[in-house]
């Protein structure tokens, strides 16, 4: 019999070397299954999660249009329709860049996105901000206008007195050209991965837990809910269907009364099933009063009554 075949990916991957502990730290600390989720929380439906995946949209196209801006140059985007075009994309995408993270910024702060070992998660996203604010204004140095060179003399000065100016020298074309298409873009791209990353790993902050006046304004109230912040449900555990349902179904599942018998009197045109088919009576007699059934009842000799009445209720034999 021939030996069995040896894993060579799994004999050299072994606890004990250096790269087998640090892929079972990567493992540990990024999860395959939460950076790629198939499932989110019910809350992340809402119109205050989306302006994060916005920002990245709006980078993304920042970055391609950036990419092309600087490998034509300046007299290609100054001169021609397209390069026009491209420098007109790259500023709008710019726009809409800030602008959604700005409200992305203010969203998580009212929701207080730091919760739940967030801070990383917050701290990252604040200096990316920062970063970009930098990126912008390194961008509006380079654009080759008149525009630039009253942005870079008006700023000058400013930072000149930080003493920022001895190695960031904002009139110099060629520096300020660099910091905008390598050093800065780099530096937010990997702030954004590391922020995305850290999402994934501790997951999308949930909102407030409702109070109970919520509850009750959006008519989830029920009975015996929790009127403490802390104690209330989150978005995605709120009374819902099923819960409605465990709230019903006790009362189906009880018997129902027991109804109640009606005394009828004999149809003079149905004849009864405990009674015997009898000729229509000329009088419709009174109904007799049942005995109680704990007691049992006295026999007694029937009363004499019409000819009529005793055809209805004591037959001949020979008719029965």
């Amino acid at each position: 019999m021939s030996a069995p075949a040896v894993d060579s990916l799994a004999a050299s991957t072994e606890k004990g070397t250096w790269t087998g502990k640090l892929r079972e730290r990567a493992v540990e600390a990024l999860p395959p299954d939460r950076l790629l989720p198939d499932r989110q929380p019910a809350y992340v439906a809402s119109w205050a999660y989306v302006f994060g995946a916005l920002t990245i949209g709006a980078f993304i196209v920042v970055l391609l249009s950036g990419a092309v801006l600087a490998v034509e140059g300046p007299a290609w985007w100054h001169k021609s329709n397209a390069g026009l075009f491209v420098n007109s994309t790259h500023l709008w995408g710019t726009e809409f860049f800030f602008m959604f993270m700005v409200v992305h910024l203010w969203a998580k702060f009212f929701m207080a996105a730091w919760r739940g070992r967030r801070k990383a998660t917050w701290i990252t996203g604040v200096i990316a901000f920062a970063v970009s604010i930098g990126t912008a204004f390194t961008g509006y140095l380079s654009q080759q206008n008149f525009d630039s060179e009253w942005i870079g003399t008006q700023a000058k000065d400013g930072i000149n007195s930080t003493g920022a100016g001895a190695f960031w020298n904002v009139l110099n074309f060629g520096q300020m050209l660099m910091w905008h298409i390598v050093l800065l873009p780099l530096l937010v791209v990997l702030l954004i991965g590391i922020h995305v990353l850290l999402v994934r790993r501790r997951g999308v902050v949930p909102p407030f837990a409702p109070t109970q006046a919520q509850l009750a304004k959006a008519g989830l109230a029920l009975s015996g809910a929790a009127t403490t912040p802390a104690a209330a449900p989150l978005f995605e555990e709120l009374p819902s269907q099923q819960a409605l349902a465990g709230l019903v179904e006790p009362r189906l599942q009880e018997p129902p009364p027991a109804e109640q018998p009606v005394t009828t009197e004999p149809s003079a045109q149905e004849p009864t099933s405990q009674e015997p088919s009898t000729p229509e009576p000329v009088a419709q007699t009174p109904t007799l009063p049942q005995p109680a059934p704990d007691a049992p009842a006295a026999k007694e000799p029937p009363a004499p009554e019409p000819a009529a009445q005793e055809s209805l209720w004591h037959l001949p034999e020979d008719e029965s």
